[in-house]
């Protein structure tokens, strides 16, 4: 599948986010991270947010939430509008009842894995889901470094997801970056949420042009793809 750049608005002026949406208008997704500073030692947004802002923009919304109790509260960010719906593997009770939820009501589900949490304990869940996404830092604050022990771990991923020759996405967060696209691209992610290298750049939508290139070129010459 094509390559697609997710902005995150955790890195945007929450005071402003209309246009800050507008501002990535070529983007895929836009991504919007929920902390309730009980799962990770942050607090953002919430639903009256992610109702506001889907009303704001055209482009749909990708909501990864980094919050406990996801099984109760998940389901009413696909009400609020979110077009993709990311819990946590190590937050939820009853995952495959949780993915079958969101995807009932309308959206597709994702399951976040942390960095020290291993994807082949999940191997046998990742048909009841649209996206899988390991996060390349610790989940909880933007702008950090990206954690390039986290390559074999999305290439192990890639291969799950060829082995049993699903439809999965396979997103990284964290630390995404021009200098850090094509590792992850090449090691068989395609869908890149970045933050400061989007916002922080003196034009946002031309940041999300050149990841999109350089991702793109990665891709057309990873093993993983050519082998599809």
């Amino acid at each position: 599948m094509a390559v697609q750049i997710n902005p995150s608005i955790l890195s945007a002026d929450f005071s402003r986010l209309a246009e800050e949406a507008e501002a990535v208008a070529g983007a895929d997704w836009l991504h919007v991270d929920v902390m309730d500073n009980h799962f990770v030692p942050n607090l953002t947004l919430g639903v009256p947010i992610v109702e506001s802002l889907s009303r704001a923009t055209d482009t749909p919304l990708d909501c990864h939430l980094m919050i406990e109790d996801p099984d109760r509260w998940a389901p009413q960010y696909v009400e609020a509008g979110a077009g993709s719906v990311t819990f946590h593997a190590e937050a939820a009770a009853a995952p495959v009842r949780l993915a079958r939820e969101i995807r009932s009501k309308g959206a597709r589900a994702s399951m976040a894995l942390k960095p020290a949490t291993p994807i082949e304990p999940y191997e046998d869940l990742l048909p009841e889901l649209d996206m899988l996404l390991v996060m390349t830092v610790e989940p909880g604050f933007g702008g950090q470094a990206f954690l390039d022990i986290m390559l074999p771990k999305i290439r192990r991923t890639r291969e799950l997801i060829s082995k049993h020759g699903l439809e999965l996405w396979l997103q990284v967060d964290g630390g995404v970056s021009e200098a850090t696209i094509e590792r992850c691209a090449e090691a068989g992610a395609d869908v890149f949420v970045a933050g400061s290298a989007v916002y922080g750049a003196g034009d946002p939508a031309a940041a999300v042009r050149g990841l999109r290139e350089k991702a793109t070129a990665a891709t057309a010459s990873a093993a993983w793809a050519c082998a599809h």
